[in-house]
């Protein structure tokens, strides 16, 4: 089996695993599949998962519970039911890594050499992660669904300006400038490709039901409604939240650190889109964007250092340690993967390699049998 077959490259692994159709019912326990997998994991995470309130939410949860640990009995070897978690830096807080035994120390347990990382969102479960002693870096990833929720009825009532600003103390004014006032090419009904430079000053439209006009490459005039622009804004502000949160889960802080405004992306374009999975078909991968480049305006060297702790403007610069890719997935997903390296050169062209793993065969025959 090949590396691209395991969905390893160059030591990175990248996992995709859909639930939207596993573990049938009400609840999650009225599947059998379900309960034999809940038996396999540990009685934290399993009561956790019961008390969830919407199935597709235990489903996810239980997903990430067997990726992390497949992950980690693929990558040291180790039995199943060895497998234990616990957090980096902060016990209570921090990024969630696999311990293992300490023979040498007076600790009964130290974090195991392995980085890996869990999103998932809208049914979707991704993982990524390698061997520390392959690849030293530190691994985020995020699931984002573009039209999970009802942005569209904000939006309406506030204009999209409007609604960047709730999002206003995760995001620099540069950046918020940037979601408000600028668009990617996006496509009209009839597949036409309508550039920036084609939209002219109608990227400062915040507003959606207008009509807009403008002049195609070979001079035709057509006008289409201001949705299809706010919909490929909107596109791009969550290829924004995806690589900061993807982020911000490398760094393992929380959503709410202080430093997160000084953290900044450039030459941020949103992937186009795959195909969502029809009658007699399997959703489709779509593109893959990696010229984003990651940017610190705060105090120190990055979000980690401790002079930066207030969370202040400092000199603009780029962090050249870290890398940023996405990809979209059927219509509305995209997984975004943050890369930091220790050991300058060593990540693999590619960070988002993603193999979407089958249950049975990739999951459930492994555990039984570890």
């Amino acid at each position: 089996m090949s590396a691209a077959d395991t969905g390893t490259q160059h030591g990175l692994t990248c996992w995709l695993l859909d639930t939207r159709t596993l573990w049938p019912g009400s609840k999650i326990t009225d599947s059998e599949a379900a309960r034999e997998a809940l038996q396999l994991i540990s009685d934290e995470e399993r009561d956790n998962i019961l008390r969830k309130y919407h199935i597709a939410d235990a489903r996810m949860s239980l997903g990430s519970a067997l990726l992390k640990r497949l992950f980690i009995h693929k990558a040291l070897g180790i039995s199943w039911s060895e497998i234990r978690f616990g957090r980096k830096r902060d016990p209570k807080h921090g990024k969630p890594c696999a311990l293992i035994s300490s023979p040498f120390t007076s600790q009964s347990t130290i974090p195991a050499p392995v980085e890996f990382n869990v999103s998932h969102q809208a049914g979707l479960v991704a993982l990524v992660g390698c061997k520390t002693d392959e690849l030293d870096v530190e691994l985020g990833v995020d699931i984002v669904c573009v039209n999970e929720r009802n942005d569209t009825r904000v939006i309406d009532e506030e204009g999209f300006d409007g609604w960047i600003d709730i999002y206003g103390e995760l995001f620099s004014q540069e950046e918020s400038f940037d979601m408000k006032y600028h668009a990617d090419a996006f496509q009209l009904l009839d597949g036409t490709l309508v550039t920036p430079d084609m939209l002219g000053r109608h990227d400062r439209c915040t507003s959606r039901n207008q009509r807009l006009s403008i002049t195609l490459e070979n001079g035709e005039k057509r006008t289409f409604d201001s949705d299809l622009l706010i919909d490929a804004k909107l596109r791009r502000f969550y290829t924004f939240w995806c690589y900061k949160e993807a982020y911000i889960k490398l760094d393992g802080e929380a959503l709410l650190a202080k430093w997160i405004p000084t953290l900044e992306f450039k030459h941020v374009r949103a992937p186009r889109p795959g195909t969502v999975a029809r009658c007699s078909t399997h959703g489709t991968w779509g593109e893959r964007v990696s010229d984003g480049e990651v940017w610190w305006s705060g105090n120190g060297n990055g979000p980690r250092d401790t002079s930066n702790s207030s969370g202040g403007r400092g000199e603009r610069r780029r962090l050249t340690d870290t890398r940023v890719e996405i990809q979209a997935f059927e219509e509305d997903f995209m997984i975004g993967v943050a890369a930091k390296e220790r050991d300058a050169g060593k990540l693999p062209a590619v960070l988002t390699s993603f193999k979407g793993l089958h249950l049975e065969e990739d999951v459930m025959s492994v555990a039984r049998n570890a």
